[in-house]
């Protein structure tokens, strides 16, 4: 099962984390793990740098990475 270690949390179980858990989670949380969560939380999205580029001309923020990811948890409640 892939894990966000440091928030002692796994992929599946982020899901069901209480608010404060994943507001400080979104406080640290980098980039690249949050393209981690999404590409295996949705893997037909676009999230990895090199398919952003190629299908959109940029890559995803930190913030809309926050803001995708936070709708696919609230649509999965």
């Amino acid at each position: 099962m892939r894990t966000f270690e440091r928030y002692n949390l796994n992929f599946q179980n982020i899901i069901d984390a209480p608010n404060e858990i994943l507001n400080n989670f979104f406080n640290e949380v980098s980039r690249e793990e949050l393209i981690s969560w999404l590409s295996w939380n949705d893997r037909n999205g676009i999230y990895e740098d090199r398919y952003s580029i190629m299908e959109f001309g940029n890559v995803m923020t930190k913030e809309k990475g926050i803001e995708i990811m936070r709708k696919q948890i609230e649509e999965s409640i």
